[in-house]
């Protein structure tokens, strides 16, 4: 008797289900790198070329800083209301048109004949930043496999933490050997090469559910309004990129001059202790599951503020030194401070972390801005007065305002509730 051959399938459902799957989460992982990437490469780009705006414009260093606060000011105003867009038209069509829209002001911005147009370019880049930043995070709460969104925020935060050292680097680095025009150009066309590769990556969206009552999230934050602890946090976070922005602008021109003298690669290659952040970022989470929100702040602020203390020594490596602490720190501080809002917004998380980020960019233009005055009359001693009385009222703020160790606690929230870091 002849056995009858076995029909074997070529490929089990499955199976085809698991390599879709796969494929599905590769291609959202590399997609979300490459938005935080382009996202930040511009932002903070000008950082090292402010003594050289100040050079080639004959401005101030008040006026030139205006390149850097613009950008953040436009992301404060647009933040709160870029989520009501995403919810009625679709995340992934609001992420990319953002990309390459930002890809065009920041192109044109070579164009600039003064200062003036060219912080008028620069807050028209703020003006599409949030379309990536806040839909970027909704997007992967809603899209990502299960048990795969928090590895996936990682991986976003890791590519905004690469753009914006990227953006430091080769800006100053371009600009050193073929002019500060000549980088935006290179900026911009990098961020419209990113944007049509997360057209490209970015899966189409599964879950998404347009929404119609685009009222309800203006009545929930004016609700957060009126919440003491979320203010205590948004204060928090609005210290996290004071800090950041106004420190890291004014360290450029008290580096620039005697006793150090750095040029404008070197001043680039400063912003390289933001690599930290990849290191830090992850491990972040680990210090405030163990410590509390309360105590892991405090210490967070307090090594801030070592660090802040350590560039008063007029060495080189002490500087350094000091500003890879203090953004060590404020990494650690600005994130708790965005994972606080989900433990105290019980209800519509989205337009509570919407504020967040308002509070957060309003923190980094006013940083920019505000520690101007100071460094024109009381130069980087002034400054750092300032910004160490900050860190000294945020402690005090969040001892009694922040949640202490394992008192309250809140499920990681998904879809249109997720809490995105700032």
């Amino acid at each position: 008797m002849k056995s009858s051959p076995k029909s074997l399938p070529s490929t089990s459902p499955a199976v085809a289900v698991v390599a879709v799957d796969s494929r599905r989460d590769l291609q959202m992982r590399i997609g979300v790198i490459v938005a935080g990437f382009c996202t930040f490469l511009p932002i903070y780009a000008t950082q090292p070329l402010l003594p050289e705006f100040r050079r080639i414009f004959s401005a101030s260093a008040l006026a030139v800083s205006l390149t850097v606060s613009a950008v953040t000011l436009a992301i404060a105003i647009s933040s709160p209301w870029i989520g009501s867009l995403a919810d009625a038209v679709g995340r992934k069509r609001v992420i990319v048109a953002a990309i390459l829209g930002l890809s065009v002001p920041t192109c044109l911005a070579a164009t600039s004949s003064n200062l003036s147009q060219l912080i008028a370019w620069r807050f028209t880049q703020g003006l599409f930043v949030p379309g990536i930043i806040a839909v970027t995070l909704a997007y992967i709460a809603e899209e990502a496999l299960a048990g795969t969104a928090a590895s996936v925020t990682a991986a976003y935060i890791t590519g905004t933490i690469m753009g914006g050292m990227s953006g430091r680097f080769i800006a100053a680095m371009i600009a050193e050997h073929s002019g500060w025009r000549q980088a935006f150009v290179s900026l911009g066309l990098t961020s419209l090469l990113c944007g049509l590769l997360a057209w490209v990556l970015l899966p189409r969206s599964r879950r998404f559910v347009r929404q119609r009552n685009l009222l309800a999230p203006l009545r929930s934050m004016v609700a957060h309004l009126g919440n003491r602890r979320l203010l205590a946090t948004y204060f928090v976070g609005f210290n996290a990129l004071f800090t950041l922005v106004g420190v890291f602008t004014y360290a450029n021109f008290y580096l620039a001059g005697k006793p150090f003298g750095l040029g404008l690669v070197a001043l680039g290659s400063v912003f390289l202790v933001y690599g930290l952040g990849v290191v830090v970022t992850p491990a972040a989470g680990r210090v405030i599951d163990r410590y509390g929100y309360r105590s892991g702040m405090v210490m967070a602020l307090t090594i801030a503020l070592a660090g802040l203390l350590l560039t008063l020594i007029p060495v080189t490596w002490s500087v350094v030194l000091g500003l890879a602490l203090l953004s060590t720190g404020i990494f650690i501080a600005q994130s708790g401070a965005s994972s606080h809002v989900g433990v105290v917004a019980k209800t519509a998380r989205s337009s509570a972390a919407g504020l967040y980020v308002c509070f957060y960019y309003l923190g980094g233009s006013l940083g920019a801005t505000l520690l101007g005055w100071l460094w024109r009359t009381h130069g980087w001693t002034g400054c750092v007065a300032c910004v160490a009385m900050l860190q000294v009222f945020s402690a005090a703020i969040a001892l009694r305002w922040f949640a202490p160790a394992s008192s309250e606690k809140v499920a990681a929230p998904t879809g249109p509730d997720a809490c995105p870091p700032g």
